[in-house]
């Protein structure tokens, strides 16, 4: 059983469009269901936790039957605006389920810089933890432009993840972990279990992606990673495609890769 490099309180989740969505862009409505359950499971048992959820534009894209992912600014971020409206929905549906809320919050990159922002986002994460609220976090693609993207949900993730000082952010996507090659162009490739420092050889390792309906690849994933690593934030990667794994992570079973923060040894 693995042991996080602090006990678990706060922990950040971050599923990717590919997770939550069937190929075609219609949300999965199974695959959500298991993850409220999870969210709420783990609230149970104490944990604060922050789901970062991408699929705000797969979603729109399908609810405007638009054939193609959209290419433009503009409609991006129209099929965000719908799909981001879809997606709370169904959170808020199935959260309640098992008498929990869902909160939207919608950031760009101005967080990073601006003070006053960072510190209101900092006191709202608060103010919903002490509400027993499930945060629910997305990037704001209706009013962002090039300059305050984050582009990816995995960058985003890491930046909630040091905002709210969280212990672990579980990055579910629709590969294992992280691999020595691609393993979908070389069976050879071998899962890398453990991780505790970022490389030039494990930078290396990282591929893109070819999901139809993601933006972040592996490169993605390992930025994250080491953002949340030099501010003592442990990071697990794993394939969402069974939801129980977040429970399965949360108590130390050795899935996926880990990548494991110093900061507090």
């Amino acid at each position: 059983m693995r042991e996080f490099s602090k006990n678990l309180k706060r922990v950040v989740i971050k599923v990717g469009s590919s997770s939550i969505t069937h190929e075609n862009g219609d949300i999965n409505l199974r695959k959500i269901f298991d993850l409220c359950w999870q969210l709420s499971d783990a609230k149970n048992h104490g944990y604060e936790v922050v789901l970062v959820s991408s699929g705000a534009i797969a979603a729109g894209s399908k609810r405007l039957n638009l054939k193609n992912r959209p290419n433009t600014t503009a409609l991006k971020q129209a099929s965000s605006a719908v799909g981001q409206v879809a997606l709370m929905n169904t959170y808020n549906r199935i959260l309640g389920e098992f008498s929990y809320h869902g909160a939207q919050i919608l950031l760009t990159k101005h967080i990073e810089t601006d003070e006053l922002m960072l510190t209101n986002a900092k006191n709202a994460f608060d103010e919903l933890f002490g509400l027993n609220v499930i945060p629910i976090v997305n990037e704001n693609d209706t009013i962002s432009t090039f300059e305050i993207k984050f582009g990816d949900n995995d960058t985003l993730s890491a930046i909630v993840s040091r905002i709210i000082d969280a212990d672990l952010l579980v990055l579910l996507s629709d590969i294992d972990g992280l691999y020595t090659c691609d393993p979908r162009e070389n069976r050879d490739a071998k899962l890398i279990k453990n991780v505790n420092s970022i490389t030039e050889e494990i930078k290396g390792c990282a591929q893109g992606t070819n999901s139809k309906v993601g933006t972040g690849g592996m490169v993605t994933k390992i930025s994250a990673a080491s953002l949340c690593m030099e501010k003592g934030i442990d990071v697990v990667l794993a394939n969402g495609k069974d939801m129980k794994i977040i429970k399965d992570i949360l108590e130390g079973e050795e899935i996926g890769t880990y990548f494991r923060s110093k900061k507090n040894d």
